[in-house]
C-alpha cells in the first residue's frame, strides 16, 4: 500500500457557552479516522495557505464563515497515520501532519446554526467534560491529555 503525506489544518471551534465544537465523517467515504469525533478540518491542496485552507474547510464541513473571527495558531507538533481511501478508490496509507488553530465564537453553542458537509454527516458540541466519554481521534486524544481536558 502506498503512503502519502498530507499537511491537515482543523480548528478548536468553541462556543460562548465554552462547549467544543466536534464532527464525525461519513465510514462510506473512506475518510481517516471515521470511527471518531473529530476536531473539523481537511487537508491543504497545493499552492494553497494554511489559514486559506482553514477557511475553506470551516465553510464545507460545519457551515461557519470564520473570515470574521480571530484565528489563534495552537500547534503543528502532532501527527498520525491512518488509512484512507482515496476518491479513485485506491487505498493508501495518510502520514498527517496537524496545524491546530483555535477559534472562540461570540455566541452560545444553541445559536449558532450549523450544517454538516464534506465528509462530517454529523456535528455536536460537546462540554469538555463530555470528551472523554467518547472515542475521539488518537491526534485528539494525546492532545486532550495534554491540556488536561481528559485523563
Amino acid at each position: 500500500m502506498r503512503t502519502i503525506q498530507r499537511t491537515i489544518v482543523s480548528a478548536l471551534i468553541y462556543s460562548k457557552d465554552n462547549k467544543l465544537l466536534m464532527g464525525k465523517k461519513d465510514p462510506e467515504k473512506g475518510g481517516v479516522y471515521n470511527d471518531c469525533w473529530h476536531i473539523p478540518g481537511g487537508g491543504v491542496d497545493e499552492g494553497e495557505e494554511k489559514l486559506d485552507a482553514l477557511k475553506r474547510e470551516m465553510l464545507e464541513e460545519i457551515g461557519i464563515d470564520i473570515s470574521e473571527h480571530d484565528v489563534e495558531f495552537v500547534t503543528d507538533k502532532d501527527t498520525g497515520t491512518s488509512e484512507k481511501t482515496l476518491p479513485s478508490g485506491e487505498k493508501v496509507i495518510a502520514e498527517m501532519q496537524f496545524n491546530v488553530y483555535k477559534i472562540m465564537l461570540d455566541k452560545n453553542s444553541s445559536e449558532i446554526e450549523l450544517a454538516p458537509g464534506g465528509d462530517l454527516v454529523e456535528l455536536r458540541w460537546f462540554a469538555i467534560s463530555e470528551l472523554a466519554k467518547v472515542k475521539l481521534t488518537p491526534p485528539s486524544t494525546k492532545y486532550f491529555r495534554e491540556i488536561g481536558y481528559i485523563n
